[in-house]
This record gives structure tokens, sequence and C-alpha cells, in this order.
């Protein structure tokens, strides 16, 4: 009893420091030495690396103020003046206030256009989205050599410029040469052996979704199947043991992975479509009768073609604050999903 009561003395009494100094009691109840050395207190970073990312990202934000701020600021200016070929010749600057704005907003010419734009981007997109879709889980499961094919071809379709290909998409819809109408003509539809594909509202849409379409699948196709190769296999493994189809795998393994990506890809297709301006234009300039128009086509028309730049610039102004309400959208849903992760 007593050699135990020693022992528990020994282990619980402060020993001497070095020399005979008695030690001290820090907080926490841990005994030091005096004199002992302290560990180095932590630093933060120093301030040349604090500003290292701001340096790096100045280019880049130098040549967004050059090449996209200063222009804004120029078209703001330029909606907010009566801005015709007689000001510009005699270098007139005539302000209007906003006039433009008022004027524009109580046509109803901008507001059917409006409309026009919203459905045309809606039905665009789908069409984008459900067979990007389908091409690029046709990727994951075709064989390499097949693969390879397919992606080669929807990198040629995505590396062809948009005026080229404008431009063969007009030869194929010709109503006397077109190879559209020779191919309907032969397989029983003689009535379209002339047809004019450009000729009424709904065939022109036609035409140009078929271009926007087909430019626009690979990057849907190939951008799906690369994030398809990140979901684990086991999880297909699962899937499948549990007796799940298909549709049954694609809705429970594929889309809740892939979940961020077609949020993303959507919201950029919605911006690809709806700033479309080379295909509509190249195809018949919004026509017939300005019945294809969409905004960036009829900013052009009004700003351009009948010479009234005040108009065409408060138009796009107003194009742009529709994409800033679908971004700031967008934006809403993004934090919504972070913050159910």
């Amino acid at each position: 009893m007593a050699v135990q009561l020693d022992d528990a003395v020994d282990n619980t009494a402060p020993q001497t420091g070095k020399g005979g100094a008695p030690p001290t009691r820090r907080g926490g109840g841990r005994w030091v030495r005096r004199g002992a050395p302290r560990p180095p207190a932590r630093r933060g970073p120093r301030p040349s690396a604090r500003r290292a990312p701001y340096l790096l990202l100045l280019p880049a934000l130098l040549a967004t103020a050059v090449f996209l701020g200063w222009p804004m600021v120029r078209n703001l200016l330029l909606s907010f003046q009566n801005l015709n070929m007689k000001e510009l010749i005699q270098h007139l600057t005539d302000w209007r206030g906003t006039g433009n704005y008022q004027e524009i907003l109580g046509n109803e010419q901008f507001w059917r256009v409006t409309l026009r734009t919203l459905v045309f981007t809606a039905v665009n997109v789908v069409l984008i989205m459900l067979l990007g879709v389908l091409i690029g889980l046709l990727l994951a499961r075709l064989g390499k050599k097949m693969r390879l094919t397919l992606s080669l071809a929807l990198v040629l379709a995505w590396a062809m410029p948009v005026i080229a290909a404008t431009t063969v998409f007009q030869w194929l819809f010709d109503s006397r040469y077109g190879v559209v109408n020779w191919l309907l003509d032969k397989a029983g539809w003689h009535a379209m052996a002339h047809y004019d594909w450009v000729g009424t509202q709904l065939s022109t849409f036609f035409v140009i979704t078929v271009l926007i379409v087909w430019q626009s699948l690979p990057f849907v196709a190939l951008n799906l199947y690369a994030a398809t190769t990140t979901i684990p296999r086991e999880l297909y493994e699962a899937a499948r043991m549990d007796g799940a189809g298909t549709w049954k795998v694609f809705t429970s393994v594929t889309f809740p992975f892939l979940k961020p990506f077609f949020l993303a890809t959507t919201f950029l297709e919605i911006i690809w479509v709806f700033k479309a301006f080379p295909q509509i234009f190249a195809i018949n300039e919004g026509g017939p009768d300005r019945l294809t128009e969409t905004l960036p086509i009829y900013a052009f028309t009004e700003g351009v073609g009948n010479l009234h730049f005040g108009m065409g610039a408060a138009i796009s102004l107003l194009t742009i604050v529709v994409l800033l309400a679908m971004t700031a959208y967008y934006l809403r849903l993004t934090l919504k999903q972070e913050e159910e992760l």
C-alpha cells in the first residue's frame, strides 16, 4: 500500500526543471519547463501570396473591360440618343432620354418577336438536349471502332464554320436543285419536287431548327459521353442486379449523378440558341415578311437595316436584360443544388 502511494505521488507531483527550476502550469493543465522553447507562432500567407490570384486575373479583367465593358457603355449611350443617318453624317448628338425604350416597349412588334424568340429557343433546346443525350448514351455503349467513327463525325460537324454549314443547308433545301426535294420526289412525294422551304414561316423555322440542332448536337453528345466515364461501374452493376431496366438505370444512376452536367449544358444551349444570328440571317434574313425574326435579328434590322441606330442599341440592351434574367434563374438553381448537396 505504501509503495502504491509513493508511485502515485511520483506520477502526479511536478518535477523540477533543468537546473533545479520548477516547472510552471499553462492553460489546459499542461506542465512545461521554464525556459523551454515555445512552438513557432502560426503566420498567415505573405502579402505577395495573397495578391497573386488577383494579379493572375488582372489580364482577363482588363481584356473584358476593353472588349466588352467599353462597347457596352457606348451601346448604352447610343440607346438614349436619336441617332439616324442624318445625325451620323453631321456628327450631331440628339439626346432622346428614355424615348427609344418607351417606343420599343409600346410596340406590339417587339413583344411578338420576344415571344417568338422564347418559343424558338425552347423548341431547339429541348431537341438538342434530347437527341444529344441519346447520342451520348449511344457512344457509351458502342464498341471502340464504332465509337471512334461516330465521334469523328461529331467533331467534323462541330468544327465546320457556321456560315459554311448554313450555305450547305441552303443548297440542301434549295427549291430547284436541293437534295432534300429530290429525295422526297423520288420517295413518292411529287408535290415536294419544287417546294420552297423559305416561303413560309413554319418551313423556314424548320430549316433553321434542323441546322441549329445539327450544329449543337456534338457539344452535348461528346460532353455527356465524357461525363458518363466518371460514373463508377459498380453503380450500374448494382442497379442491374436489382433488376433495373435501361430507363430505370438512367433515372436512378445516370441522371442523378450527372445532374450538374445537365443543368450547366442546358443553360449554355439556351444562350447559344437565344443569340443565334448567322443561321437565321443567312437562311432568309428573318423572312418571309420578317416572320422569322428573333431578337438579335430584330435589333440588327432596326439598327443597321433601317438606320435607326439608337433603336437598335436599345433593342440589343433589352435582349441582354432577358439573357441576364435567365442567367439569374440558372444561378438560383445552381445555388439551390449546392445547398442540397
